[in-house]
This record gives structure tokens, C-alpha cells and sequence, in this order.
């Protein structure tokens, strides 16, 4: 064993790992609070936009780290239980909102989904981080009044705290069958890729401004 060029490959990994972590540390977290509209219901986890957004931004020049928190069937009081753990777990910089879809198909109360939504936002203030909030529409099915109100939540909040209001990716999708699951409710896994790239570009303006 030749004990110089094993010193120096010693050296060489110990600088690789110093370089890797300092990229790391530098590194900005974008945090997805969703629900099954983001979590890939239904799809084996690898499939779904989140991660193949993440896939496109490693092998770009993004030093952005993407940390799905996304979980089916969440609501909005839900996601604000789950959220100051994620907060202190990731330390983000941004995290997008898409949440409220599931209080809505149940008809919540509007009141109650914007407050806890609101306070969602509030503790991701709190924690130092931007707030993106996901507009999000739910099926005339419910009625003109519930349905105009439910959506008149988010533009009302986005405005009230002064943050981005991203638009609906679905609205892009549910329109094309071919992009739905069965339920008529979710996307399936043609439409991830397309919902990867339609929310890169869509995020990188925000990230990017930022």
C-alpha cells in the first residue's frame, strides 16, 4: 500500500464531503403542504409531479431542495397540525399551500377553512418563510354560492397577507380525460409530467424573484 496516494485520497474525500455539505447548507428548501393533488394518489410516490419537478431541478443549476409534505385526504386543519413539525424538520424558504380541496368536497364551512388556512399561513411567516398559496376550485356540484365562495377564499387571503396566489394546475387538466383518474377527481400519471413542468415553471418565477 503506497501510504502517500492513500493520504491523499483520504484528503480528497474529506474535501468532497466538506464541499457537498457546504452545497447543501446553501441550498434553499421549497416545501409542498398538500394533499392527494400533490402527494400522487393513487401512483406508485416516484411517478408524481413533486418528484419528477425535483428530478428536473437536480439536473439543472437549482440549488433548490424540494421536500414533499404532501399526504391524501389532508385537510386544511390537518396540514396546519402537520406544519410546525415540517417547519422545524426543513427549516423552507417558500412553502406552497395547496390545501382546502378536501374541505370544500366536504362543505366546510367557509369561515372555518379560511381561518385555518390563515393561520397556516401566519406560522409559516412566523418561521421566517414565504408563503405560496395554491388557488384552488372545486365542482359547481356544491352550488354558485358555496363555490364562488370557497374560491373567493384564496384571492382574499393572498391579498390580505400580501403573497403570491399561484394558479390551479387542474385547470389545465381536468378538462382532458385522458389526464384523469377514474374518479374524475385526480390526475393519473400522464398528467404528471405535464404538471412537473407546467409548476416549475410556474414556482421558478416566485423562487427565482426571490
Amino acid at each position: 500500500m503506497n501510504f502517500k496516494n492513500t493520504f491523499y485520497s483520504h484528503v480528497l474525500f474529506l474535501l468532497l464531503l466538506v464541499l457537498c455539505s457546504a452545497r447543501a447548507a446553501t441550498a434553499d428548501t421549497l416545501l409542498i403542504l398538500g394533499d392527494s393533488l400533490s402527494a400522487g394518489y393513487r401512483l406508485p410516490v416516484e411517478q408524481s409531479w413533486p418528484v419528477l419537478m425535483a428530478k428536473q431541478w437536480q439536473q439543472s443549476s437549482k440549488k433548490t431542495v424540494l421536500v414533499n409534505g404532501s399526504i391524501s385526504g389532508n385537510t386544511a386543519a390537518q396540514g396546519l397540525e402537520r406544519l410546525p413539525e415540517l417547519l422545524k424538520q426543513h427549516n423552507p424558504k417558500w412553502v406552497l399551500v395547496e390545501l382546502g380541496a378536501n374541505d370544500g368536497l366536504r362543505g366546510f364551512p367557509i369561515q372555518n377553512i379560511e381561518q385555518d388556512l390563515q393561520q397556516g399561513i401566519s406560522l409559516i411567516k412566523q418561521a421566517g418563510a414565504q408563503p405560496l398559496l395554491m388557488q384552488i376550485q372545486i365542482s359547481p356540484n356544491y352550488g354558485k354560492r358555496y363555490t364562488e365562495s370557497f374560491a373567493n377564499i384564496y384571492p382574499a387571503l393572498a391579498e390580505r397577507n400580501h403573497i403570491p396566489l399561484l394558479p390551479f394546475f387542474m385547470e389545465h387538466v381536468a378538462g382532458k380525460p385522458e389526464w384523469m383518474q377514474d374518479d374524475g377527481l385526480h390526475p393519473n400519471q400522464a398528467a404528471q409530467p405535464f404538471i412537473a413542468d407546467w409548476m416549475s415553471n410556474t414556482l421558478s418565477v416566485y423562487i427565482n424573484a426571490s
